[in-house]
């Protein structure tokens, strides 16, 4: 089982903690976290595009000249596609694009992630992390003390409105729940910072 280092918030090691090896310990599985990662961007597509066709656009309710005899074209309204203000043909329409991975895909993924932080000494595990009162600057500091005040993910066990409030005006760093923690999150932010009680949260979420 890997070992990692156990930090106070003041940048000081307190102890050790043995990882799930199921969870923090496999090979980094590439293909499954792309997979991830990309299901989750389709998911966050708005999908709110919209072109009108010919029976939605303004006007054409007359035929514009007769069938036959002019020399033209037979032509049936001023609003076919091949007129300029006419309906779009096959137009993009609001859908959804999102899309759903198997779940063993999904599970692979975020243990794979999460695996990867360790590997490449990206991963901080906290004792505790408490803050009495929502405070920008403090929070700042808690970062800098653990030398991850670039982009830092912040994971505890339970969402803290304190916590969040104070991390949310800090360029480059998201605080969230253990129950939220998701592959694109983990791969996007340079640094991992867990808490104890998280880290076992998920690995009972997520060993197989």
């Amino acid at each position: 089982m890997p070992k990692v280092a156990v930090y106070n918030t003041s940048g000081a090691q307190v102890g050790e903690i043995e990882l799930n090896d199921a969870v923090f310990g496999i090979e980094p599985h590439t293909h499954a976290m792309h997979s991830a990662v990309v299901a989750q961007l389709a998911s966050m597509r708005l999908g709110t595009h919209k072109t009108k066709g010919r029976s939605e656009v303004r006007g054409g309710g007359r035929k514009p000249w007769r069938q036959k005899g002019t020399g033209r074209a037979r032509q049936g309204s001023i609003r076919a596609p091949q007129w300029v203000g006419g309906g779009t043909v096959f137009g993009p329409q609001p859908r959804k694009y999102g899309y759903k991975l198997p779940k063993k895909v999904r599970r692979l993924a975020i243990r794979s992630a999460l695996s990867s932080k360790v590997k490449d000494n990206e991963l901080i595990v906290l004792d505790e992390l408490k803050m009495s009162q929502p405070k920008t600057k403090d929070f700042a500091g808690i970062l800098k003390n653990l030398n991850a005040d670039r982009k830092a993910l912040v994971v505890a066990a339970e969402y803290d409105d304190t916590i969040a409030l104070s991390a949310r005006n800090i360029p480059g760093v998201k605080f969230m729940a253990a129950d939220g923690i998701n592959v694109l999150d983990v791969l996007n932010y340079d640094k991992l910072i867990i808490t104890q009680d998280a880290v076992r949260k998920v690995e009972e979420v997520f060993a197989p």
